[in-house]
């Protein structure tokens, strides 16, 4: 890179959150969407007009997008969407990401010097007085606990196809959902199979939203057990008698100290033939640039607000870790190309 471009670049990272606020207030205003609605080009009047946005304040946003490269210039004063805009404005990642950075991450990122420094996370208490994020989810504001749960569902909803082929390939009858958070994968594995049971692990509020969604449906609702648990109490218990022990992205949300814990905690009653899936979404197992810069960036999100000592991990890390709690993975599964997903499949050491 010549030395000038990277200038270029590091001025783009000097007022990168000029460009990412810029983005939120296009789409909130609807001055993105009035834009690609008008495919030859828009003028500022025009935009002003159809949005109700003063000419200033519709000028002074895509001149920064401009120069962003979100929209452009097609002649003097008439704008389009670029390619760029075009994903900010339709891609339902993109969306997803920019409003959980928004409404969840944004005020919080602020202290993530002092999160580094104290091994803590300081972000938290812009959103509320918990040790961690877990412990408030339900009782977030309803626009913040939207981007929350739109964020966590969006990297898992589109898994569960794929993922119950692999759980039911052994027909359980018993399944343990920890971390089962809004019941959705309970839901998913008792509509699947009419006879599984399935007990979901949870902290007080999850169990709640969960045992309210499940509660619904009278077809599911006897099969569906609930065990309030906070898994890093060293006197918690998790008890025998599962097939199955169902974890999706749930140990992410735990230092490397405190999952090889819960899983210590899972071979203390587990039997030989049962068996531990684990799905998250690996650093190393993406196929995309775009998908392994989002789970990096969240890993700060982890340490700056969620917990303080958590990450989005590789897969070698997580066996590794498995390994040392005495567990041995006896498949990787990589789930369809649009997923970003691997189940590690474990047993027991023999």
């Amino acid at each position: 890179m010549k030395a000038i471009d990277a200038l270029y670049q590091a001025q783009k990272i000097a007022f990168s959150p000029f460009v990412f606020e810029t983005c939120y207030t296009l789409l909130e205003l609807g001055i993105l969407e009035t834009i690609n609605n008008h495919k030859n080009g828009v003028s500022i009047k025009e935009i002003s007009k159809e949005t109700n946005v003063s000419e200033y304040g519709v000028r002074v946003l895509l001149e920064m997008a401009a120069s962003a490269e979100i929209v452009e210039e097609i002649e003097d004063d008439l704008f389009g969407v670029t390619k760029l805009g075009y994903f900010i404005l339709r891609d339902e990642m993109t969306k997803i990401n920019l409003y959980f950075t928004h409404d969840v991450c944004y005020k919080g990122l602020f202290y993530l010097k002092e999160s580094i420094q104290n091994q803590k996370a300081e972000g938290l208490k812009t959103l509320g007085n918990w040790k961690t994020i877990y412990e408030g989810l339900s009782s977030l504001p309803e626009k913040v606990k939207k981007s929350w749960f739109d964020f966590d569902h969006f990297y898992s909803d589109g898994s569960f196809d794929d993922a119950l082929k692999i759980i039911f390939k052994n027909s359980p009858q018993q399944i343990y959902d920890i971390g089962g958070n809004t019941g959705k994968w309970s839901i998913a594995c008792t509509q699947h199979d009419e006879k599984v049971r399935v007990t979901i692990f949870d902290l007080p509020g999850q169990i709640n939203v969960a045992k309210n969604n499940i509660g619904k449906i009278d077809s599911i609702k006897d099969r569906v057990e609930y065990q309030v648990i906070d898994l890093l109490d060293a006197n918690s218990e998790i008890a025998a008698g599962a097939d199955v022990y169902w974890m999706s992205q749930f140990l992410d949300c735990f230092s490397e100290y405190e999952i090889e814990q819960i899983l210590l905690k899972i071979k203390a009653t587990i039997s030989q033939d049962a068996r531990v899936y684990i799905m998250e979404t690996f650093i190393d197992n993406q196929r995309f640039p775009a998908a392994k810069h989002s789970l990096v960036a969240t890993s700060l999100y982890f340490t700056a607000l969620a917990n303080g000592n958590s990450k989005m991990y590789t897969s070698t890390a997580m066996k590794y870790i498995t390994e040392k709690a005495g567990f041995k993975c006896v498949a990787e599964h990589h789930l369809h190309e649009d997923s970003f997903h691997t189940i590690l499949e474990l047993k027991l050491k023999d």
